[in-house]
C-alpha cells in the first residue's frame, strides 16, 4: 500500500519566511496554483483514503485538489516552533544563527517548541494509525516538517540528507503493511512545480 503525503501549497507566512508551525496562514495564489496543479496526480493516484492535518492550509489544499470534507487529525500538524512561531528566518539567523542552523539539523528546539524526537513519534503514530484504518493507498496533506519527519521514522533519513519539500509537491512512500518496517521511498517532490531552494522554503 502507498502513503501518499502532499505538502499544502504555498502560504502568505511560506512568502515572508515566517515560521507558522501550530499557527496557520492562508494560501497565497501562488499556493492555489500548486493545489490545483496537484490535483491530475491525485486523481491518477486514486487513493481509498484522505486524511489532513487540521490546519487550515492543509484543509484548503486537501479541497483544492479535490478531496472536500475530509477528516482532519491534530496529529499530522506541523512541528510546534514555540516561541520561534511567527519569526522569520531572516531574523532568526541573525539574531541566533548557530540555535537555527542546529535546529535545521534537528539538534535544538526553541523554548515551548517541540522535540524532533517527540514530532517524529507523533506523526509516525498517526500516520500508521491512518494506514490501518484505510484499505489500499491513504493520501494525507500535511506540511513540510511532517514529510520529513515521516521519512525520517520510516527510512531512517536524517534532516541533511533532504533536500526541501516543495509547496504543492507528493512524496510516496510503498509500505508492505501498515504494521511493516518493509517500506520504500517510491517518489519524492512529485508535481508539476519544480523544486525551490531551501534559501526560498520556510516551514
Amino acid at each position: 500500500m502507498r502513503l501518499i503525503l502532499v505538502r499544502h501549497g504555498e502560504t502568505l507566512w511560506n512568502v515572508e519566511q515566517r515560521l507558522q508551525g501550530h499557527a496557520d496562514a492562508p494560501l497565497s495564489s501562488r499556493g492555489i496554483e500548486q493545489a490545483k496543479a496537484f490535483a491530475h496526480l491525485a486523481r491518477e493516484l486514486a487513493p481509498k483514503g484522505v486524511v489532513s492535518s487540521d490546519l487550515g492550509r492543509c484543509r484548503e489544499t486537501a479541497r483544492l485538489i479535490g478531496f472536500e470534507d475530509v477528516p482532519a487529525d491534530a496529529r499530522l500538524r506541523e512541528l510546534n516552533m514555540g516561541d520561534w512561531t511567527g519569526r522569520t528566518k531572516p531574523e532568526l539567523l541573525a539574531a541566533q544563527p548557530e540555535q537555527y542552523r542546529a535546529w535545521r539539523a534537528g539538534r535544538y528546539y526553541p523554548e515551548n517548541g517541540e522535540t524532533l524526537e517527540d514530532f517524529r513519534a507523533r506523526i509516525a503514530e498517526g500516520l500508521r494509525d491512518w494506514l490501518d484504518r484505510t484499505d489500499g493507498d491513504l493520501l494525507a496533506v500535511v506540511h513540510s516538517g511532517v514529510v520529513r519527519a515521516a521519512l525520517s521514522a520510516f527510512l531512517g533519513l536524517g534532516q541533511d540528507k533532504l533536500v526541501p519539500v516543495t509547496p504543492g509537491t507528493g512524496t510516496i512512500l510503498n509500505f508492505a503493511d501498515p504494521h511493516s518496517d518493509d517500506i520504500r521511498l517510491e517518489g519524492f517532490n512529485l508535481g508539476l512545480f519544480a523544486p525551490q531552494s531551501e534559501a526560498t522554503l520556510s516551514d
